[in-house]
């Protein structure tokens, strides 16, 4: 069995104060801020990294990333596009395991454009960020390899297509009244 390519990541979420009309229903809200190299520092547990009165970021380590052949065209949707990124499903706690309120959960780091749009039509939280110049030249690499573009198919005009009825026997047209009055 061979191995997929696969690197390992850290997401950083953002906690960030809400300014204007909108801070009296929600003060705070959390957003994607980075995806980084993971690094064996950084544990194996969400941690703080930075807080001030306006701004907090937390560390959320190891999430494998993985190189499907069967996904190359969601792949090359990404690399060909002018700013290559990477794709974070997350989702709120609903009830705060290690803090006094809930964090988010970063869920699954992906590189494909068919991941991020499957996770958008299930209606997931999606964010992304950009991916650094290495990993990019990493999947430009693997959908060089694995990535095969499928020739465009000129599809037939509906006009061109014979008619059939809801059977699937021929259908004949004729502009010609067949009963019923009005003959001069």
């Amino acid at each position: 069995m061979t191995q997929r390519p696969t690197i390992e990541v850290a997401v950083v979420m953002r906690r960030e104060r809400v300014t204007g009309p909108a801070s009296r229903w929600q003060p705070w809200r959390w957003v994607l801020a980075d995806v980084v190299a993971h690094e064996e520092g950084f544990g194996t547990v969400p941690r703080l990294l930075y807080k001030n009165d306006s701004e907090e970021r937390w560390l959320y380590p190891g999430y494998p990333v993985e190189l499907f052949k069967d996904d190359g065209e969601g792949y090359y949707l990404n690399v060909t596009t002018q700013a290559p990124c990477w794709f974070v499903l997350w989702r709120m706690e609903e009830e705060s395991a290690a803090a006094d309120e809930p964090k988010p959960n970063p869920v699954m780091v992906s590189l494909s454009y068919h991941d991020a749009g499957r996770w958008l039509d299930a209606q997931e939280t999606v964010e992304q960020v950009p991916a650094p110049a290495p990993v990019v030249a990493w999947l430009q690499a693997f959908v060089d390899e694995h990535h095969v573009i499928e020739p465009k198919r000129r599809k037939r005009p509906e006009s061109f297509r014979s008619l059939t009825d809801r059977f699937g026997n021929p259908v004949s047209i004729t502009t010609e009244k067949k009963s019923g009055g009005g003959h001069g």
